[in-house]
């Protein structure tokens, strides 16, 4: 089966109807039946600090989002742990010249740890480490 990584962008895409992807990933969402999707907890941890501004029904969109996608048997949750943190570090400090966020980083490991190519997102970052941006 194969595995596509699920950024923030994309979640936070299919949250908010004003994102400019947000048509796309409902799109993709609905043609995605026969994938392995995985993402991370630090992804979940981006949506809702995003969300947090955006009032009590944005807030409680994204905790109904993500309590769905910890029940679903397609989507693999990549947990944080302390070697994951290290290595996530690691790429964060070899790349001084770029804006990637620690999370970035994470989500960059995980996708290379799974030998994942294909990444929902429209973050350039991705494509700069040479991943297949998929938004």
């Amino acid at each position: 089966m194969r595995k596509v990584f699920v950024d923030a962008v994309y979640y936070i895409a299919l949250l908010a109807s004003t994102d400019r992807f947000h048509l796309v990933a409902r799109a993709f969402d609905d043609a995605a039946t026969d994938l392995q999707l995985v993402t991370t907890d630090a992804v979940f941890t981006e949506v809702l600090a995003y969300m947090s501004a955006r009032g009590a029904h944005m807030r409680t969109a994204a905790v109904e989002l993500i309590d769905e996608l910890l029940s679903d048997p397609r989507i693999n949750v990549v947990r944080q742990t302390p070697d994951l943190f290290d290595e996530a570090l690691a790429l964060y400090r070899l790349r001084p010249d770029k804006a990637y966020s620690l999370v970035d980083c994470m989500s960059m490991v995980v996708c290379r740890q799974m030998e994942i190519a294909e990444v929902l997102t429209h973050d350039r970052h991705f494509q700069q480490e040479g991943f297949t941006v998929l938004l």
